[in-house]
């Protein structure tokens, strides 16, 4: 079983979302929670799951059972998420191991 948190900025952008969009996250978090899937990006550590035209990206630590909700945005950003992941992916994964 693993537990899922939020950046503060996933949070921001999760609140302008439409109910769609917003039930669709919730959905694949209580999934997410018994079973790991998506697509791999780079490294293990960090999937998408696709919606529509836009993408949940997250990161998993497997060692804590934690998930890391960063971003839902559209294709069209997909590689600056992606660029910025692996740039702050030290800091991201301490955040995530750091969580109460």
């Amino acid at each position: 079983m693993y537990t899922i948190f939020a950046t503060d900025t996933f949070k921001e952008v999760y609140a302008t979302l439409d109910k769609s969009e917003q039930i669709w996250i919730t959905n694949i978090k209580v999934k997410l929670e018994e079973n790991l899937t998506g697509k791999i990006l780079k490294f293990a550590w960090f999937r998408e799951k696709k919606y529509l035209n836009k993408r949940l990206y997250y990161l998993i630590d497997e060692q804590s059972k934690r998930i890391l909700f960063v971003a839902f945005a559209s294709k069209k950003d997909q590689q600056n998420i992606i660029n910025f992941v692996i740039v702050n992916m030290k800091e991201l994964l301490e955040y995530l191991r750091n969580l109460a």
